[in-house]
């Protein structure tokens, strides 16, 4: 079984996440995608506006009803810090007979060599970045990332919560589900 996993903080997760995850899925033959919400990125401290299990519960609904695709609580459960390299092991352990795709976005990658204990990961899984339509072409540095192009989705949570923040509306930049959820607990108000 070929496993892709795919990490954020989906405050809010919007098409801009799931469509070019569809697209990396069909592409490398995934089975399956867990997507991940971070308890908090070490990268983004401090910024996330809603809480991790609104996030969660967003994600849900992100994936709901897509065949392959499920929202994880790895993250969610373990206190501390979201690093990729703690979820990638877990995920190595529980799963042991999966093949681990990492699926991460180019501004993701640019970080990458940043991240804690990058090579671990490298060994743990394959590295697959995803070059949206516009993005600068991308080589892998030694040959263990793979490059993808997918589509590009001009969509960023930044952007929704303002839009949230504003009055104005965020139908068809996510799901209904998404939208509702937001509108129900008056998140990003």
């Amino acid at each position: 079984m070929r496993l892709g996993i795919f990490g954020g903080s989906f405050d809010p997760p919007h098409l801009g996440h799931l469509l070019p995850v569809i697209d990396a899925a069909e592409a490398l033959g995934l089975d399956a995608v867990r997507f991940l919400p971070a308890r908090e990125q070490p990268f983004k401290i401090g910024r996330a506006t809603a809480s991790a299990e609104q996030r969660f519960d967003m994600t849900q609904r992100l994936v709901a009803g897509i065949p392959g695709l499920s929202a994880s609580r790895s993250e969610i459960d373990r206190t501390g810090l979201s690093y990729t390299v703690d979820t990638v092991a877990q995920m190595a352990v529980e799963d042991s007979a999966a093949e681990l795709v990492l699926l991460l976005g180019a501004d993701a990658y640019a970080l990458f060599e940043q991240w804690r204990e990058p090579d671990r990961i490298r060994t743990l899984a394959t590295v697959a970045v995803l070059l949206r339509g516009g993005d600068a072409p991308l080589s892998a540095r030694d040959g263990t990332v793979q490059v993808l192009q997918t589509r590009r989705v001009d969509i960023s949570s930044t952007e929704l919560r303002a839009r949230v923040g504003n009055g104005r509306t965020i139908r068809g930049f996510v799901p209904d589900a998404v939208a509702d959820y937001i509108a129900e607990h008056r998140l990003y108000r």
